[in-house]
């Protein structure tokens, strides 16, 4: 009687938790088969955070049951049982990742950063019982043995290739001892990446500089002005002034403020991000971080972590990617030379007794290009209102591709700041969803990028269209003034739509493969090209208009804006190649070293390449998202690679006299934007172009072509 009364117990209690588990996966919104939203965009207000960890879990069984389903099938492996379930599998997984991880990205709190933590090592551990599953792997290596009799197109060919190298670079050739480690490994990456980002977060929202004092504005544009005192006032400062490390704050004090010893404090509150010896210092775990990467590489066959990576990538090798900063770094070393020179003139005229420091090249260097161009940054502002600017962007994609962008004021958002636009093609079809997140707050991680809700695909017969969004960090509006853009911001709101371009044109059937899925060193492409048109006289005449009067910018702004397009490129070049540089060494590291100093390593590198004292590395270690907590370790220097394919492929617009020419824009499109990862990039490139690119158009653009 006793056992019977245990046995009723305990189906009791199993049935109790089922029911639990059934009505926890039923009224989770992340779990439904479908999002009952306009445009099935996610529905930001019934997601709360007690719902996202219950989410992956169930996504991640659903896609362990997939998998299975793929290694038992009875059938002798195919393309499509194997490759493209394969492909179809964690549909629902990528859906509840892509929400979080873009939201934690975009707009986290405490809750999203304890859950990140709990859920990146079940992530990890999760993509390792794919890579590492040997039934899996001999399905798809019994596929690629035998492509050549499968008559396989040259996308499929790619789903194939790429699908092949993951499995192999993901440990699946390893044996039993090393695949344990080789998980352990990749679980302790995805910690130290995530808590090296969190102590950024925590080091950017940590500093302020207060001002309570009006003499210590000296020299700043009233909007700049206006925008510290509303920021101090949204932190409960009373009659104060508070400026932050957020660009838009930083840059214009850097740029303009005359007290150079407040220049100095907030400059190195800036650099030395991370490196504090506090709780968020990140020094060790920058060591721990390509210690790993390198033992990890020799694990799978390769010298260097950067080995590793440019394996997939267009350069290649190490010596392909020092080639060319090599080939670039020597004329930007010397015209930053000249540019400091040209700068220590000035300080010693207007006598001042001190040598050059980093944190006085803004402020001088603004000086020097209103005496040589009669051109003030700041008085470019007002024709730059950001909405004004999106219409332009938005103009551009309809002049090139014939899309057009409509906005949406009924689509759930997951902030108040956030923006909707319906992207429709030239022929009124529905190609996808566009959302805009502009302006920093705490919650939001520094930098600009874009990223999707939704890739677009052809997944188990269903069309799926993108929902891609962009996110930057850009100047606020002030008072009764709307937000007024930098030209840098400008550029850059142009760079980041051309990667939401990149994903919305996609014209792909394999998820693996479609939108922005390409190399590192290529993804670049398709967003710098859109950096060319913003101070085109054309464009410029289409979109820059006084906030105020409504007047069309002047021929002669415009053409002091084309003569100074070279001005300080010595500088600009120079700190992006010293923390492109900076990157490879670190993962050009051959052997492990628990020794590291962290900031020697650094210094020796800056030493190496003969950084001038006067300029520093746009990222130092301690702070380079990039590369220790984001995608592009041992790729940052695929900005300048890209920049050699961008420079290249405007010329092919410029050639034709016409910057808005159709026919180059469609095969642009044909050939580059629909096209994501479906081919090696050089042949897309060469289907546009119809030839290779060289490095020549880009010197002449930067000024360092003889």
């Amino acid at each position: 009687m006793k056992k019977l009364f245990f046995y009723f117990a305990s189906v009791l209690t199993l049935f109790s938790a089922c029911n639990q588990n059934n009505k926890t996966v039923k009224d989770n919104p992340l779990l439904v088969a479908e999002f009952n939203t306009p445009f099935e965009v996610p529905p930001f207000s019934k997601i709360k955070n007690k719902h996202y960890l219950p989410a992956f879990k169930e996504a991640m069984k659903i896609q362990k049951e997939e998998i299975d389903s793929i290694v038992n099938n009875p059938e002798e492996p195919t393309f499509e049982n194997t490759l493209v379930a394969l492909d179809n599998s964690g549909e629902l997984l990528n859906r509840v990742s892509n929400i979080f991880f873009n939201l934690k990205s975009a707009d986290t709190n405490d809750s999203i950063n304890q859950i990140a933590k709990e859920v990146s090592p079940l992530l990890s551990q999760h993509q390792d019982d794919i890579s590492l599953n040997e039934g899996l792997f001999k399905r798809v290596k019994a596929v690629y043995d035998k492509q050549d009799d499968l008559n396989l197109n040259t996308e499929q060919k790619m789903l194939l290739k790429k699908v092949y190298e993951n499995f192999v670079r993901g440990g699946a050739n390893l044996t039993g001892e090393q695949k344990e480690r080789f998980r352990e490994i990749n679980k302790k990456l995805s910690m130290l990446t995530l808590k090296f980002g969190e102590n950024l977060l925590n080091e950017n929202n940590a500093f302020e500089l207060v001002i309570d004092n009006k003499a210590d504005l000296a020299g700043l544009p009233e909007a700049v002005i206006s925008g510290a005192k509303e920021t101090a006032e949204a932190k409960g400062y009373k009659d104060k002034w508070v400026f932050t490390l957020q660009k838009p704050s930083l840059i214009p004090f850097l740029t303009y403020s005359e007290k150079r010893n407040l220049r100095e404090k907030i400059f190195k509150a800036y650099i030395n991000r991370g490196d504090n010896n506090n709780e968020n210092d990140n020094k060790d775990i920058i060591k721990q971080i390509v210690n790993l990467r390198v033992e990890r590489a020799h694990m799978l066959g390769f010298k260097t972590h950067a080995d590793y990576i440019l394996d997939v990538n267009m350069a290649k090798t190490p010596k392909n990617v020092f080639d060319l900063l090599n080939k670039v770094w020597k004329p930007a070393l010397k015209t930053a030379k000249q540019e400091a020179a040209d700068i220590q003139t000035m300080i010693n005229k207007d006598g001042k007794n001190f040598k050059l420091q980093p944190w006085d090249w803004w402020y001088y260097s603004e000086k020097i290009r209103k005496k040589r161009y009669d051109l003030d940054e700041e008085a470019l502002r007002p024709y730059f209102k950001l909405e004004n600017v999106r219409k332009g962007m938005f103009l551009l994609a309809n002049k090139l591709y014939g899309i057009t962008f409509t906005p949406l004021t009924d689509v759930p958002v997951y902030n108040k700041d956030v923006s909707v636009f319906e992207v429709k093609d030239a022929d009124g079809s529905y190609i996808g969803i566009y959302y805009v997140d502009y302006f920093p707050r705490k919650s939001k991680q520094g930098g600009a990028w874009m990223t999707s809700f939704t890739k677009q695909s052809h997944i188990k017969g269903k069309d799926v269209k993108p929902i891609v969004m962009n996110v930057t960090n850009f100047s606020k509006p002030t008072g009764d003034k709307p937000a007024l853009l930098s030209f840098e911001e400008v550029e850059t709101m142009f760079h980041e739509f051309g990667h939401a371009l990149h994903g919305l044109l996609s014209e792909c059937t394999y998820n693996t493969l479609s939108g922005t899925s390409v190399a590192r060193d290529f993804v670049e492409l398709p967003s710098q090209i859109m950096e060319n048109w913003a101070s085109e006289p054309e464009m410029l005449k289409l979109y820059a208009n006084d906030y105020k009067t409504g007047k069309v910018i002047s021929d002669e702004l415009i053409q002091k804006i084309q003569k100074s397009k070279q001005f300080n490129q010595g500088f600009i070049t120079t700190e992006y190649m010293a923390a492109a540089y900076l990157d490879m060494y670190w993962h050009t590291m051959s052997e492990k070293d628990d020794s590291l100093d962290v900031n020697k390593f650094e210094s020796d590198v800056f030493n190496k390449i003969g950084l001038i004292p006067e300029i520093i590395s746009r990222y130092r270690s301690t702070n380079f998202a990039h590369i220790f907590s984001g995608e592009y370790s041992a790729g940052y220097y695929g900005y300048q690679w890209a920049a050699v394919l961008d420079a290249d492929a405007f010329q092919a617009f410029k050639e034709t006299g016409d910057i808005f020419n159709k026919e180059v824009a469609t095969s642009f499109r044909n050939n580059i934007l629909s096209k994501g990862g479906t081919d090696e990039p050089m042949n897309l490139y060469i289907k546009f172009r119809g030839k290779k690119p060289t490095p020549d158009a880009l010197l002449k653009r930067l000024g360092f072509s003889e």
